[in-house]
């Protein structure tokens, strides 16, 4: 389903970057349509019509351009347009500078996982000030239609006689305020017992300040009580008539009912402090309540609890109910939570599924998780929404204060580390902040930050590990795993940056780099072995599998290093074919009519489904090491090994047997008639030097 359409006018010179600009919109939900320019010229000429354009998103050098003139561009033009600098190379002193020189946000490009969620927000700000200048425009509109109104009508009009102590009221005056000609006397308590008694000090304070000469006339906005005690807003403005010493012996003026526009402004403040749909209060609203919060603390101490809400499945549901039900189960937890907090709580709705909750005298983290976790118990039962029974749970982030924290976007900002944490846990979890989390996601930032610098250094290594021909005891090929050499960290394994790569879309490149270094060595290896002709197996991750150019890259690898496809093997996981589209199904279908053969990885930890081996067309099973290593100390698991055996066979699909360590377990899987082998018992993952050399040493097992 497409997403909603984004035009993006894109400050960039490199044709690249600006289509995993896209890419990542894309993956958040929009359809971006770009509009790519990178000298100053063209960029004022696409802001012609700033209407034409929802975002600017700017690199920060360029070689005829840089991302501060380009800022000053935008400025000039005056487009109310979310600015967000996108860079490889700013740093934090210079970001400052952006941000305060009028960029709305800046993005490292080692971490366009933040690129979404800032324009989710810098686009949510731009309707916000929208709509306030549209509010602001009537509000003026309103305000003249008054003056004009006034001016054509009889405003009640008053008189006070200072010496003589008495004061006129005129007909129209009194018809405000609902009585009848005689049924208001002359003093000036008529007036004053009528203003509202919080109202009461300021008309005085300002009446007198005005007697006295301070101020040029009197004038005052103010609550009154009618005949039938209901409250009205008036506007009464007051001259005093002076004698020659200056002495006031003489105060007139008018009284003007502002009872309406006082309600307009109010409306208009309700809306610019509160979520439409639910009528909670916004983002806003709840960060001045929580800069309130922490401004009655002290440091160091817990007196309340931020509690940042997120439903899961939310997208699931509105894509397969739609929006209305979405917009429903909103107001319905809406609801859930407004009834569990007290009346100095609040409850505010971020935005989509997201809530933020500031409860008052929580003591004790162990408090603030017995309310989230009622609440969750609360969302354990289906919820009756327009006749549909919608299941949900709630991921819920939680932070104590004020303890350390001086500002709001500090504390929100842990709130949503410990939500992405309970998120990643299980869902309905529920994760109190800690400084370690902090610790994580910084020194996951910096691992985004070093990933991508790696193959630009020269960081990244394939090694290689045999697989066996168990029949002949020959080495068939290899298996071509990714390392990385840290500069700090050491050599890596995949599992320590692999999901970090995948996480920010950077396994996109990496995986192409990987397939390309792959088959450029088993070219060279094939050149210096004639005879032994290896093959090669590359790993593919869910990400690298999505993407709709992958048969295009990997028949490119192929012709650079002037390899036969018959001889590289790409190895997936079920999982990644239970998540596949049907776009990446024929992909597969292209690349096999190629005579590339298709591995499933660690087959019988995951699904084990009959159902997709039949329907997806793979060459070859591998075994997980997980079940050869415990062969020949487990029946059950030999048993596994035997029915994952059988099931291959019965579908003409070779077997590859992981993680082989024993002289035993060869012996087993032969008997088995198991075709390939892979494991220590081989030979370690090596490196490209040494893999050569145990080919060239035509080892049998």
């Amino acid at each position: 389903m497409a997403g909603e359409q984004l035009r993006v006018l894109i400050v960039e010179d490199a044709e690249d970057d600006a289509l995993l600009i896209a890419r990542e919109l894309r993956r958040g939900g929009y359809d971006p349509v770009l509009t790519r320019v990178d000298t100053e010229a063209a960029m004022r000429a696409a802001l012609g019509e700033c209407g034409a354009i929802d975002m600017i998103i700017s690199d920060y050098t360029l070689p005829r351009f840089s991302g501060p003139a380009a800022l000053e561009v935008f400025k000039d033009c005056r487009c109310d347009l979310p600015f967000i600098i996108v860079s490889g190379t700013i740093g934090e002193e210079t970001a400052v500078k952006l941000l305060k020189a009028g960029a709305h946000d800046f993005i490292l490009k080692s971490n366009l996982a933040r690129l979404v969620p800032a324009a989710d927000r810098e686009l949510r700000e731009v309707e916000v000030r929208r709509a306030r200048r549209h509010a602001e425009a009537c509000l003026r509109e309103s305000e003249e239609r008054y003056a004009l109104a006034a001016q054509g009508a009889n405003d009640g009009l008053w008189d006070w006689d200072l010496r003589a102590g008495s004061v006129y009221y005129s007909p129209r005056w009194k018809a405000m305020l609902g009585y009848a000609e005689d049924e208001i006397g002359d003093g000036i308590d008529e007036w004053f017992s009528r203003v509202h008694e919080d109202d009461r000090p300021v008309v005085e304070s300002r009446l007198q300040a005005h007697l006295s000469g301070s101020t040029a006339h009197f004038e005052s906005e103010h609550r009154m009580r009618n005949k039938r005690d209901e409250i009205l807003w008036m506007l009464t403005r007051g001259l005093a008539v002076r004698d020659a010493d200056r002495q006031p012996y003489r105060v007139a003026g008018s009284q003007t009912d502002i009872t309406e526009r006082k309600r307009a402004e109010e409306r208009l403040r309700f809306q610019a402090l509160h979520d439409a749909l639910t009528g909670l209060p916004n983002r806003t609203l709840f960060m001045e309540r929580l800069q309130s919060a922490l401004e009655g603390g002290e440091v160091g101490e817990c007196r309340f609890a931020v509690m940042l809400v997120d439903l899961d499945r939310y997208k699931i549901i509105t894509d397969s109910f739609g929006h209305s039900v979405g917009d429903a189960l909103v107001l319905a937890v809406a609801r859930m939570l407004q009834a569990r907090i007290g009346p100095r709580d609040t409850v505010a709705r971020l935005g989509g599924d997201e809530f933020a909750v500031l409860v008052e005298g929580m003591t004790s983290a162990d408090a603030a998780v017995v309310f989230a976790e009622s609440f969750q118990a609360a969302l354990t039962g289906p919820l009756p929404i327009d006749g549909h029974d919608v299941f949900t749970t709630a991921s819920i982030g939680i932070v104590m204060g004020p303890e350390r924290y001086s500002t709001p976007e500090e504390m929100l900002r842990d709130a949503d580390t410990a939500n992405q944490r309970a998120k990643a846990q299980r869902k309905g979890h529920c994760q109190v902040f800690d400084t370690a989390m902090h610790t994580f996601a910084v020194n996951q930032l910096r691992l985004e930050t070093d990933l991508r610098r790696a193959v630009e250094r020269d960081e990244l290594a394939l090694f290689y590990q045999p697989l066996v021909n168990l029949a002949s005891g020959e080495i068939d090929g290899f298996e071509a795993l990714l390392r990385w050499r840290h500069p700090e960290r050491g050599l890596m394994s995949p599992s320590e940056f692999i999901p970090v790569a995948e996480d920010t879309g950077l396994i996109v490149p990496l995986g192409s780099w990987a397939l390309r270094e792959a088959c450029r060595q088993l070219s060279a290896w094939q050149a210096q072995f004639p005879a032994l002709r290896p093959k090669v197996s590359v790993n593919l991750s869910a990400v690298q599998f999505a993407q709709p150019d992958l048969a295009d890259v990997v028949l490119q690898a192929l012709a650079s290093a002037h390899l036969e496809a018959r001889y590289l093997k790409l190895e997936i996981t079920e999982s990644v074919l239970m998540a596949s589209s049907a776009a990446a199904m024929k992909m597969l279908d292209r690349l096999q009519n190629e005579q590339i053969k298709f591995l499933m990885d660690d087959f019988g930890t995951g699904y084990s489904s009959l159902s997709y081996l039949h329907r997806f067309p793979l060459d070859v099973l591998k075994i997980d090491a997980s079940f050869v290593q415990k062969m020949d100390k487990e029946a059950k698991h030999d048993e596994i090994v035997q029915a994952i055996v059988a099931l291959a066979n019965s579908l003409n699909m070779e077997i590859v047997a992981e993680g082989m360590e024993t002289l035993g377990t060869l012996a087993r899987l032969r008997e088995l008639k198991v075709g390939f082998g892979q494991g220590y018992l081989f030979s370690r993952p090596l490196e490209a030097e040494a893999a050569g050399r145990l080919l060239a040493s035509r080892r049998h097992w």
